[in-house]
């Protein structure tokens, strides 16, 4: 995987290195393993803040993903590569 080092204009900036979008497939997610996702905003059921200081950022969608890998023995063929908003890693679609 390609990394995209940045030049150190701010401390911040200094050692950040990122991974780059040049591996993701350019195709849409696939629709059925897409599914809408609520913020909490750091509320409980009540309504009731029990976090401080989340809340805000970007909508984002969860990206249904089999963790459990019971089809073992099967082969299987990676279709894309994606990204996911809600983890850092990049997942595959197989088929």
């Amino acid at each position: 995987m390609a990394v995209r080092k940045f030049k150190p204009t701010t401390p911040g900036q200094r050692h950040k290195v990122i991974g780059a979008f040049e591996t993701i497939t350019s195709s849409t997610p696939e629709k059925s393993l897409v599914k809408g996702m609520r913020k909490t905003g750091g509320r409980n059921n009540v309504g009731k803040m029990t976090m401080r200081y989340i809340g805000g950022g970007h909508k984002r969608k969860y990206r249904v993903i089999d963790f459990k890998r019971e089809k073992d023995g099967v082969p299987a063929v990676v279709k894309t590569i994606e990204y996911d908003p809600n983890r850092s890693a990049r997942i595959a679609l197989l088929f």
